[in-house]
């Protein structure tokens, strides 16, 4: 009976040889519990200048509302569909985009006030100012609230 279960031992112990001996180039190959997380593309997205204080009195004035402005820009060659994508402030306020192709190597500018949409502009359609002079960030997010770009200013800003 001893023969029989020293058998039994050594099969085991060549059974978890070999499991072993496939599990390593496995891991080795980043299939294992300890792979480092996928590396994601950098988008060629982002935002550009920035009118964060509108020329002359801050009078609520659509014109002054529309001299208020942030510019995103595709620095690829391939156009990117921003249909989703969001643009905010740290006070909460947010531009959700639309069904909008912005093509390569161009840009587009987004206003605060009211107006007709574009190729080159498109409005918010607020009559109250989103950017603070003093201080506040603009945060560029695409359709899976994955931060893109961010631009701050001001006393906690560049």
């Amino acid at each position: 009976m001893s023969r029989h279960i020293s058998r039994i031992a050594v099969a085991v112990a060549g059974a978890a040889a070999l499991a072993a001996t496939v599990a390593l180039p496995a891991m080795a190959a980043g299939h294992g519990h300890h792979a480092p997380p996928p590396q994601h593309s950098r988008s060629a997205v982002a935002l550009g200048a920035i009118q964060y204080d509108s020329p002359g009195r801050d009078d609520r004035s659509n014109r002054s509302l529309n001299a208020e402005w942030v510019t995103v820009k595709n620095t690829g060659r391939l156009p990117v569909n921003l249909k989703g994508w969001t643009l905010s402030d740290k006070s909460g306020h947010s531009y959700r985009f639309g069904n909008l192709r912005l093509n390569g190597h161009s840009q587009i500018r987004v206003h605060t006030g009211i107006g007709h949409d574009n190729r080159r502009d498109i409005y918010q359609d607020r009559r109250a100012y989103v950017w603070d002079n003093t201080g506040d960030t603009a945060t560029l997010r695409n359709d899976h609230r994955r931060i893109v770009d961010a631009e701050s200013w001001g006393r906690h800003g560049h």
